[in-house]
């Protein structure tokens, strides 16, 4: 586990007791679940004006927030190299044009992502995009030829069990929107599609998640003005009432900043615990999110309504202890092989 022991080695070769690393991991944990409920709820908030319906330009616009950060954490590296650590970000068109493919599927990503959220609500909205893990089973046999175990199957399962129950009760209460459930859908496909063409695209910038982050994000904004212009969005952003209101575009910048953050506190909780406990506590942040959005809207769901969210939260937390363990026993096992070889020949 990621407290185990009782003295640790922090990054500049002092010792932390056990307490400390704790503290430091609960502080760690407690911003990532803050960054990432907030912008939730920010992005819904954002998403959900009815008098400025623009779900593309409020994804360009974070975007666009994104890579002015990057610009500002790049140039503060720079002045104060001790202090702040951020790798150099210098345009390369030729980097660009190979990181193109995984921007496309990252601006499904967020775009999906957003519509999904508009159209379900915050509720339901880990129901409506619990399906990535699904994909990720799909996709990484279909792409990468990868089998999956019994026992991760049968996660899945449970997580579609999930999925189809939420749909059928968000359905009965008259509040289901089957848009936002395709949109729900086709943002768990490209959240999977995503983190495998990370993996290929990675090594072109360096292995450099900021890298990565600032490049698509610079692909997006190029891609998203044809689509705003397309789908009518300008119009509607110039009839705006609320246009020149410093308020509106201080809760734009906000969004844009926290879009930043969640990239920075992701990495963060992943350094101080591990990819497997950054998981749990994802699913764990996922069912408070849902729990906070019933009370803060004043909800009343029914028992099968929450039994479809313990099933979806239960069936992702379940496969990513199941594939936790897989890991650990085929790290285990050249080990273990090395040690016998060792033994047979009398060493």
């Amino acid at each position: 586990m990621a407290l185990a022991g009782t003295d640790t080695m922090d990054l500049d070769g002092k010792t932390d007791t056990f307490l400390l690393k704790a503290v430091k991991i609960a502080f760690v944990v407690v911003l990532y679940w803050f960054v990432s409920i907030t912008m939730v709820f920010l992005n819904n908030t954002l998403l959900g004006n009815r008098e400025l319906d623009v779900p593309l330009f409020v994804t360009f616009f974070q975007c666009l927030v994104t890579v002015g950060l990057c610009w500002c954490m790049n140039l503060l590296s720079r002045l104060c190299p001790g202090a702040v650590d951020f790798p150099s970000v210098k345009f390369d068109l030729k980097v660009s044009r190979e990181v193109l493919p995984l921007s496309i599927v990252f601006i499904g990503m967020i775009t999906f992502n957003n519509l999904c959220l508009k159209n379900l609500g915050v509720a339901f909205y880990t129901v409506g995009r619990s399906l990535s893990t699904v994909f990720n089973v799909l996709l990484s046999y279909v792409i990468l030829k990868q089998t999956t175990s019994f026992y991760a199957l049968l996660c899945c399962g449970v997580i579609l069990g999930g999925f189809w129950l939420g749909v059928d009760q968000e359905g009965a209460t008259g509040s289901l929107s089957w848009s936002g459930v395709v949109y729900g859908v086709l943002a768990s496909m490209c959240v999977s599609l995503n983190a495998i063409y990370t993996k290929k695209v990675l090594p072109v910038v360096d292995s450099s998640v900021w890298k990565l982050s600032y490049y698509n994000n610079i692909n997006a904004c190029i891609l998203f003005i044809p689509l705003i212009v397309m789908f009518g969005e300008l119009s509607k952003l110039y009839s705006f009432s609320r246009l020149y209101d410093a308020q509106y575009w201080g809760m734009m910048m906000l969004g844009g900043v926290f879009g930043f953050a969640i990239g920075y506190v992701t990495g963060l909780q992943i350094q101080f615990t591990s990819p497997l406990t950054h998981n749990v506590s994802g699913t764990a942040k996922a069912c408070a999110q849902t729990v906070l959005a019933v009370v803060y809207y004043a909800s009343i769901k029914s028992f099968l309504w929450w039994t479809s969210n313990i099933m979806v939260l239960g069936g992702s937390f379940a496969y990513t202890w199941v594939k936790g363990l897989e890991m650990k026993k085929t790290q285990e096992e050249p080990q273990f092989k090395n040690k016998s070889d060792k033994n047979d020949s009398g060493v």
